[in-house]
């Protein structure tokens, strides 16, 4: 991307009536949404606390108090009013997808609800999500059916493409959910992602792409002043973790898609996959990490524990939220430093990169687990606690395994 370039080219957008309301209502949508969740949180807040639905304090839980859940009410609600008081002129099938992703959306809502409620089997939640991806599917003909030639593959067939599609529906889904394990984290990586995608729409014209995304934007941002306040804080809860990462995914999806004309569009990216996994990095790669560890430890994928990336850096002293800044800060960078410097770089070798980088992302992980212990042992011992760690992975003693340090 050439800096000057996209100045130019935002500066001939603003002399066009057509962006000038598209840009109105996605600015709108945004300020909207936030209002609404600023206004909504405080009574979920109070019916949570009536009803006695409060999360509590547990072994991996990072909060020390019983803490108000159901926040995804609030944002959901926001992103609903914000998105369709707009009278959105723009590409039909834009607007068709953007309605059918309300109803994906909504099977997650309830679906997340009653997780927070009583709980619900992985399965059923992975069937559920299959469900909400459906929808966009074969009833929106939304597919990753061209791969920009990344390690020589450029159109697939129809069942490749389905398959690819809903898996990753599904990853990004239940990475979404994962993170969301401090104050911010999720909120503020799905802030820049939205953002991001949004404005590519926006720019590309495509108005209910943008006035989405810029929605459920303002919903996070309103949403966290609550999620980091201390005296009125509340969770999203597997009600707002689900219906975000399905959204994320949808922006995702469609923004590969749109990006396929590239050799005709020059507003479009050639490696428009690879930027979106790099918009998602932390998320992608935090998931893949503990799945990875998970199974090689031969436990299921969706078992639970604290070896995310934000329970490291808390377990070596950092807040929630200076853990939070550090992992969204390592977005808006990566997100920001590729966008200008992806110019000569091929898809396969940008694949290969991010396959580098993320074993990068493990030995850092690693180091920073054997940090935290060492952190956390009296000085005269940090040493010979530094040795039993690595002797008992090594040996296997203690039923450790050589996994545990990653």
């Amino acid at each position: 991307m050439n800096p000057d370039l996209l100045i130019a080219y935002i500066q001939q957008k603003l002399g066009e009536s057509v962006f000038q309301q598209g840009l109105y209502y996605a600015i709108m949508a945004f300020l909207v949404a936030c209002f609404v969740a600023i206004v909504s949180v405080p009574v979920v807040i109070k019916i949570t606390e009536l009803k006695a639905l409060m999360e509590k304090p547990g072994e991996r839980r990072s909060h020390t108090v019983p803490t108000p859940t159901f926040g995804g009410v609030a944002i959901f609600a926001a992103v609903l009013i914000s998105y369709f008081i707009w009278p959105i002129n723009g590409d039909p099938t834009d607007l068709y997808c953007t309605n059918l992703s309300i109803v994906g959306a909504a099977i997650l809502f309830f679906i997340g609800m009653k997780d927070d409620l009583v709980g619900i089997d992985p399965n059923k939640k992975i069937l559920f999500q299959l469900l909400s991806a459906s929808s966009l599917i074969f009833l929106g003909n939304l597919k990753l059916d061209y791969l920009y030639g990344i390690m020589g593959f450029h159109h697939i067939t129809d069942v490749v493409s389905i398959l690819l599609t809903c898996f990753v529906f599904i990853a990004l889904t239940n990475a979404i959910n994962l993170i969301d394990g401090i104050d911010g984290l999720a909120g503020g990586i799905a802030t820049i992602a939205s953002l991001t995608f949004g404005s590519w729409f926006l720019l590309s014209e495509h108005y209910a792409m943008a006035t989405m995304a810029f929605a459920l934007a303002g919903g996070l941002v309103g949403f966290l002043r609550f999620n980091f306040s201390r005296t009125s804080k509340i969770f999203m809860g597997n009600t707002g973790s689900l219906l975000i990462g399905f959204f994320l995914a949808f922006f995702a999806v469609r923004f590969v898609n749109l990006n396929a004309s590239y050799r005709f569009d020059p507003r479009s990216f050639f490696n428009a996959p690879i930027i979106a996994i790099v918009v998602l990095i932390v998320p992608i790669f935090d998931t893949l990490r503990v799945f990875m560890v998970r199974v090689l430890n031969g436990k299921s994928p969706f078992s639970a524990d604290r070896n995310h990336m934000h329970h490291i850096l808390l377990d070596n002293g950092l807040s929630h939220a200076a853990a939070t800044a550090v992992l969204c800060g390592a977005s808006l960078v990566n997100t920001v430093l590729f966008l200008f410097l992806h110019r000569n770089i091929s898809n396969t070798a940008s694949l290969i990169i991010l396959v580098a980088s993320f074993f990068a992302y493990l030995l850092i992980g690693s180091l920073l687990k054997m940090r935290a212990v060492y952190m956390s042992t009296h000085p005269r011992r940090r040493m010979a606690a530094l040795r039993r760690e690595f002797q008992n992975a090594i040996t296997g003693r203690e039923g450790r395994r050589l996994t545990d340090l990653l």
